[in-house]
């Protein structure tokens, strides 16, 4: 085997241009503030999917309280219902208080 010598042409290799590395660079803010403004476009988003399910399980308390609170309400005004009868408050009036129905001789009318 002979050693032999390579010779090269004048041409050299061919390298990356100073002008493809340069474009790379100045693209660099771009692509920043777009990954930026894709995050906090995201954070936001997640951020209003997590408040719509809370005020969503809020208005399900709610209205669970409300239907409560209007059971509530029918059964007090039945229990003002049944102690505004008549016959209860002349029952407590005779047992409790003593009173009797007034005689025609009480009865004054106002004219």
């Amino acid at each position: 085997m002979a050693h032999s010598k390579a010779t090269f042409s004048k041409v050299a290799a061919p390298t990356k241009s100073a002008a493809v590395v340069d474009l790379r660079w100045s693209s660099f803010p771009y692509l920043t503030a777009v990954m930026a403004m894709v995050t906090v476009v995201s954070i936001f988003h997640v951020w209003s999917r997590v408040k719509v399910i809370d005020l969503n399980l809020q208005i399900v308390g709610t209205n669970g309280s409300y239907k409560e609170q209007q059971q509530e309400n029918k059964r007090l005004k039945l229990e003002v219902a049944s102690l505004k009868t008549p016959a209860r408050i002349e029952a407590l009036a005779k047992g409790e208080l003593g009173m009797t129905m007034p005689t025609e001789q009480q009865v004054v009318v106002v004219k």
